[in-house]
């Protein structure tokens, strides 16, 4: 079995006492110096541990100071359910996290006809090469980038329809667009990882440490088993909190 490495395993004990109090908001991080006594490790270890905690966005570097830990708002993702069609206000998933913040969704997208490949082509249960709406999206809360997101929609479903566009202003929201064309969405599936963020997502969500780790979900949408959207979600981990009520039978 692989070893964690050195700067993760510092990274992962100082986030643990960040995340418990033990180093509240405002604490000083210990130096590089003391976390290379503390740990028994070289400075340039020392130093991507707390690369990691800062593309997190869990501490800030303070010129002439030093490094502290950082008073986050992070948003919280509540996955099962998401209340879509039941609770009041916006049918978008990512601004009912902001507004639960008290923080204010903006988005940005790029939409346009693609085939779908092999995955993508599974992921949908479709032939490779049907056609596909793919969108990409940067969600931001009170300005700061904290969502990257791709998704896909076969066009066997949406096509000519006036949700083919997924910002066209119709609907706003997988769930609710996919009503408005009578199509219910009755489950969806979430299979979620962690790993480092790629150059262009530390880029597009403005992570100032690298390496930096995010979380990545990939969420299906099915109405009565039918795959009708699939999407690759991205987040820094110091900005979101998720969580899984699931419901016992």
């Amino acid at each position: 079995m692989a070893k964690t490495p050195a700067y993760l395993a510092i990274a992962a004990e100082l986030r643990a006492e960040i995340q418990s109090g033990a180093l509240a908001a405002g604490a000083k991080l210990p130096s590089e110096t003391k976390l290379m006594t503390r740990f028994g490790v070289s400075r340039t270890v020392a130093k991507w541990a707390i690369s990691v905690l800062k593309g997190e966005g869990l501490v800030e570097g303070r010129a002439g100071s030093g490094v502290y830990v950082q008073a986050t708002r992070r948003l919280v993702r509540r996955a099962p359910g998401r209340d879509v069609r039941s609770s009041s206000g916006s049918t978008s998933p990512f601004a009912r996290d902001a507004a639960r913040a008290s923080q204010q969704a903006t988005w940005e997208h790029e939409s346009r006809h693609e085939q779908a490949d092999e995955q993508i082509a599974v992921r949908l249960g479709v032939e490779p090469g049907a056609p596909v709406m793919r969108t990409a999206y940067r969600f931001l809360s009170d300005g700061e980038p904290v969502q990257l997101s791709t998704s896909y929609e076969p066009l066997s479903i949406t096509g000519g329809t006036p949700v083919e566009w997924p910002e066209s202003g119709a609907a706003v929201g997988v769930v609710a667009r996919m009503d408005s064309i009578g199509v219910r969405v009755d489950e969806f599936e979430e299979r979620i990882s962690s790993r480092p963020a790629l150059d262009a997502e530390a880029d597009a969500l403005r992570l100032p440490g690298r390496p930096a780790d995010v979380y990545e979900i990939d969420r299906t949408y099915f109405a009565g088993g039918m795959p009708v959207e699939t999407a690759t979600i991205v987040l820094p981990r110091g900005r979101y909190e998720l969580i899984y009520r699931i419901p016992v039978d």
